[in-house]
């Protein structure tokens, strides 16, 4: 869910490219610190679990506006920097079908690749900490898809509070200027200031509810999955971490 769909040329440039700057430092972090073993070992699985997360993404639970990404199931199977690399080929792909512009691919990888990444860490830590109790790696899964969730929620959250701060007079005046005739119509009851505050506050509000049962609903599905794979194949998610 935590995925920004906003078309190109609404947010502001500078945020765009620090978004595309940040994502591209840390594929090249993630490219740099990779063994070859390892990427002759998990590469097939790049393309699956990519193409099993675009799926997933394109699929809307329609009452709550809410999309699964998965991004969690990736950190865990894939570790925390091929993930990375999937969601930006994830995410490059979705944006040739209107889930966020081109421009906007760098901070939607971020968005996502917090979720991978902190998934997978948060994983393993659950994991130790409830090592003694049964069906602990679908629990753990779960948990650490709820907190990771939250937190790239937050930070798509806080990239939107940002652009908004982006204002100058000049740009308020011409958009005044564009509502004249709804204000005087009373189709617009406050300044453009003033519901620049409440659209954000709105937004938050909006987001963190309907994603709520979403989330649960993400981490049932994610501590389904591990729970499967655990059984079937367990080295799959218990080695590879990079």
């Amino acid at each position: 869910m935590s995925h920004i769909h906003i078309p190109d040329g609404i947010l502001p440039i500078w945020l765009l490219l620090l978004g595309w700057l940040l994502t591209c430092f840390f594929l090249f972090l993630a490219i740099k610190g990779l063994k070859k073993s390892e990427i002759a070992q998990k590469l097939p699985f790049i393309g699956i679990v990519s193409a099993i997360m675009i799926v997933a993404m394109m699929l809307e639970i329609v009452p709550i506006a809410y999309h699964f990404n998965l991004s969690v199931i990736a950190g865990i199977i894939l570790g925390p920097a091929m993930a990375f690399i999937a969601v930006f080929i994830v995410d490059l792909i979705i944006a040739m079908f209107g889930h966020g512009g081109i421009t906007v691919i760098g901070l939607n990888t971020l968005v996502v690749g917090t979720e991978a990444v902190a998934g997978y860490y948060l994983f393993h830590l659950f994991l130790r900490a409830l090592k003694n109790i049964s069906n602990s790696h679908a629990y753990s899964a779960s948990l650490a898809t709820i907190f990771s969730l939250v937190l790239s929620c937050i930070l798509m959250i806080g990239f939107v509070c940002v652009s908004n701060l982006d204002s100058s007079m000049e740009k308020i005046s011409k958009i005044k200027e564009q509502n004249t005739f709804l204000e005087e119509t009373n189709l617009i009851g406050h300044s453009h200031e003033k519901s620049e505050v409440i659209n954000v506050y709105r937004f938050s509000k909006t987001v963190i509810l309907m994603s709520f049962i979403g989330w649960i609903l993400e981490a049932l599905i994610t501590g389904f999955v591990i729970k499967y794979i655990h059984r079937i194949r367990s080295p799959l998610i218990l080695k590879g971490r990079s």
